[in-house]
């Protein structure tokens, strides 16, 4: 079942305001990363819900992913879905890790087409 704007609206300000605070977080203990975002079709919620992790290098990016840091970014994603009330999801699924340069390389930095064409 569809939902409401009303309850996509709700919905997405709470999980804006835990996300703020996974990355908060994220940015005090993990080096290079920067910044988050999601996309949702809330048509599909909360199936389609993918959370991107951004880190400024590749480098960065890679030692993360090398030495379990990808653990404790799942953590934070779950705090954050479950601060939020989002039933669980399949966190191998919903999150994604990227970073700035291989979209500067890729899609002229161009954040916006580049989510869009990864949820596709």
């Amino acid at each position: 079942m569809a939902l409401s704007k009303r309850d996509s609206a709700r919905i997405d300000r709470s999980l804006v305001a835990s996300l703020t605070e996974a990355c908060e977080t994220a940015e005090a203990e993990i080096p290079g990363f920067e910044w988050l975002t999601h996309t949702v079709n809330y048509a599909d919620f909360p199936r389609s819900l993918v959370i991107t992790w951004v880190f400024d290098t590749r480098a960065h990016r890679d030692h993360a992913l090398a030495t379990g840091l990808d653990t404790r970014i799942r953590e934070l994603t779950a705090t954050a879905l479950h601060a939020a009330d989002i039933a669980p999801v399949p966190l191998n699924r919903c999150v994604q890790f990227d970073c700035e340069e291989d979209c500067q390389a890729r899609h002229g930095g161009n954040w916006r087409l580049r989510l869009t064409r990864s949820a596709n």
